[in-house]
């Protein structure tokens, strides 16, 4: 087995406001696993803040990881110790592998282009006035359930923006997820989501930044919106560390971005542990190009969940590798009569 890789710098078609800063680009690499004539591709996703490594520790990374599998001295396809990102872009590109490179890693009926995922629009941070521009074209195309991240506008900025949806759609029309990415302290959480709570929120993503497991269980306890750990499970085995912190916390849910805790197999760890804790769940990109979410895609269908998924992200980027996916209204699709465009994810000699 021989494997290689390429950096690719992602565009954002506009400028992607967080707590934790604003991404107008995101840097992600292609791994390729070739055996014979054939090769299955796999991408690892770097979001700043969110990993224990910088982009050139990975990279280096990445690229040792590679050397050694082409040098016969490491298994893929056994468990080793690395980077989260790797591992899931490793089993991305085994499972493509074994279905010859046909990037269908997940066969169902949505491989077949006979059911879309639903899926949430998702509105980015910025001034009042592009929010609501979002929000417009979000409803527009019949989107039922927004996540609008929030923590940093001034709260009486986001309050109008949610009073504004709200005059027009109930709760019962519209849902609306929240999403603050460890904005807020603990000693302001609680009162900042009942401020928000007026407005019959379905949820608050990371209140407060992950490992403060006390606090976090005194929020979940006493919450004005029931909140989803994300940020939270990050690092965490869910056979050990992870349940003990769950058990703890006992959040109303759990999002899940199998690039980011190390893949599938990870990812059906925490979906099992939920549904012993009576936590419910829900699958979301970690900004991967058409690769990445194309394979979490594939997975999340095939697990035929009941929640909208967070799996809008197609389109934030002006050069997204071209492929079958496609958003249409509120729903994600792949269209099998489309062909994949890989030239862009060419192959860095090692």
């Amino acid at each position: 087995m021989q494997a290689s890789f390429t950096p690719y710098t992602l565009d954002f078609t506009h400028p992607a406001g967080t707590s934790r800063g604003i991404l107008r680009t995101k840097q992600s690499w292609f791994i390729r696993l070739r055996q014979g004539d054939v090769t299955g591709i796999g991408e690892v996703s770097f979001i700043p803040g969110l990993g224990a490594e910088g982009a050139e520790e990975l990279e280096r990374r990445i690229h040792h990881v590679c050397r050694l599998i082409s040098r016969g001295e490491l298994d893929p396809r056994r468990p080793f110790s690395t980077a989260p990102g790797i591992r899931f872009a490793l089993e991305t590109a085994l499972l493509d592998l074994d279905r010859n490179g046909s990037r269908v890693l997940f066969p169902s009926d949505f491989t077949g282009g006979r059911t879309g995922i639903p899926i949430n629009g998702l509105i980015w941070m910025g001034d009042r006035d592009f929010m609501l521009e979002q929000i417009r074209e979000k409803l527009q195309d019949g989107y039922r359930v927004l996540k609008l991240k929030v923590g940093v506008l001034d709260m009486e900025e986001e309050m109008e923006v949610l009073d504004h949806i709200r005059r027009e759609f109930t709760w019962r029309d519209l849902e609306i997820r929240l999403d603050a990415n460890g904005a807020w302290s603990p000693e302001e959480a609680a009162g900042k989501m009942a401020g928000f709570s007026k407005f019959r929120i379905h949820s608050i993503e990371q209140p407060i930044k992950a490992g403060q497991t006390e606090a976090m269980a005194a929020l979940c306890a006493g919450a004005a919106i029931p909140v989803a750990l994300d940020e939270e499970l990050l690092g965490l085995d869910p056979a050990s560390v992870g349940r003990h912190m769950i058990e703890a916390v006992r959040p109303a849910y759990i999002v899940l971005k199998p690039g980011l805790l190390g893949g599938f197999s990870v990812a059906r760890e925490w979906i099992r542990l939920a549904g012993e804790l009576h936590a419910g769940w829900w699958v979301t990109s970690a900004l991967e190009s058409s690769v990445g979410l194309n394979a979490i895609a594939q997975w999340v269908a095939a697990l035929e969940p009941a929640t909208v998924q967070g799996l809008g992200t197609g389109r934030i980027y002006r050069n997204n590798i071209p492929s079958p996916l496609e958003t249409a209204g509120d729903r994600l699709w792949y269209r099998p009569e489309r062909e994949w465009d890989l030239s862009p994810a060419g192959e860095h000699d090692l």
